[in-house]
């Protein structure tokens, strides 16, 4: 069991994260900016720090880090631009202001379009359309990667508030999508490339609790999942819809 640290504990995968953690014994602590919003079963189990990630002192946030062996970062949108690279910045500031040996297992959220698409060299997040909402998973990245932090960096497509499938039956891929791309795609032109990423997000709409389990199942230093972007993508044969997923028979792609 872990001193765990959770960030965003109130959001929807923050949510999932919490009521896993608390379930499977580990030692919580949550920074949030509205207790109130937490569940009220959960309250006196854990510990809360009231803060505003967004304006929190980098001293301030890495004494509430210092002593945890591992955080999960669930706060922040991408549709917030700058607000969100800015976030990210400054928790990563925060923790590379320890000492190595202070220095917790971080999990930080991503999404699909920071991912190689197959061997073709080229990511979601170049093509266009993608990068004018996405760019700040980039620039997330981009932090990330120049940090000596033990870091992994969750990018999964569209999640959805569905029951859990187990992440023993999801396809789980380090650094690229975990879905299968034709060897051709790399001579594609971006606008096809932008209709062959699109085509395969359905297989990448996930449940928050799975999500959450596979984050909850490495805080291990250094473990295979270190310093890596890490997709998942539904069984063989199932796409998932925002409001709901089911198995339908695909073809080859």
């Amino acid at each position: 069991m872990k001193r765990l640290l959770i960030l965003g504990a109130t959001g929807s995968l923050g949510r999932h994260v919490l009521q896993q953690a608390v379930a499977a014994g580990h030692q919580v602590s949550v920074l949030v900016r509205n207790p109130a919003r937490l569940p009220q079963d959960l309250r006196s189990r854990i510990t809360v720090h009231q803060v505003d990630l967004g304006s929190v002192a980098i001293s301030a946030l890495a004494d509430i880090i210092r002593g945890h062996e591992a955080l999960i970062n669930c706060a922040g949108l991408v549709t917030e631009g700058r607000v969100f690279v800015d976030l990210v910045d400054r928790i990563v500031s925060s923790v590379e202001s320890l000492a190595p040996a202070e220095r917790p297992t971080c999990w930080f959220l991503g999404g699909a379009a920071v991912l190689d698409i197959g061997q073709t060299g080229r990511w979601g997040v170049e093509l266009p359309k993608v990068r004018d909402t996405y760019w700040p998973h980039k620039k997330n990245f981009e932090r990330l990667n120049t940090s000596s932090l033990d870091w992994r960096l969750l990018c999964p497509g569209p999640m959805v508030d569905q029951p859990a499938l187990g992440i023993a039956r999801l396809r789980i891929a380090a650094d690229q999508l975990p879905v299968s791309v034709p060897a051709f795609a790399g001579r594609l032109p971006s606008p096809l490339m932008l209709l062959l990423f699109a085509s395969k997000v359905p297989q990448m709409i996930v449940p928050y609790a799975d999500a959450a389990s596979l984050m909850l199942a490495h805080l291990e230093p250094r473990d295979a999942m270190s310093r890596h972007r890490v997709g998942l993508a539904l069984p063989v044969g199932m796409r998932g819809k925002k409001d709901t997923w089911a198995a339908k028979p695909r073809s080859a792609t």
